[in-house]
């Protein structure tokens, strides 16, 4: 059912990112987003979205349940390193952990959904 609906899910992915990137340096950092920071939220909503989509338009659904928890725990990690401010630096490590783990989690998601792929067929 959640495959036949994945361009729902992407747009729902991809504004859930931009709201939690938008509250996140307005509300717990407490600085005032820029234009640029829009574009940058709105680039990177706009892949992570993309990224559901495509999850779910392959019927990848063990990388897509794979990814979205790796998502959520990015998420975590951001708004852990925004409270905890190390050194005057947490904005900062907070995008790049976001970035880094996205990344890394999508990746690991395929490689896990093409060994399952490899190990089940006959």
């Amino acid at each position: 059912m959640v495959e036949n609906n994945f361009g729902k899910v992407g747009i729902v992915a991809g504004l859930t990112t931009f709201v939690l990137l938008v509250v996140g340096v307005r509300n717990v950092l407490g600085h005032d987003v820029e234009i640029l920071n829009f574009i940058a939220f709105s680039v990177f909503s706009l892949i992570i979205g993309i990224a559901f989509s495509a999850l779910l338009f392959y019927k990848l659904r063990i990388a897509f349940y794979i990814f979205c928890a790796v998502f959520v725990i990015a998420f975590f990690e951001l708004f852990r390193s925004y409270i905890q401010d190390i050194n005057g630096q947490g904005d900062l490590i907070g995008i790049l952990s976001l970035f880094i783990i996205t990344s890394f989690g999508l990746g690991l998601a395929l490689i896990v959904q093409f060994a399952v792929r490899l190990l089940t067929k006959k």
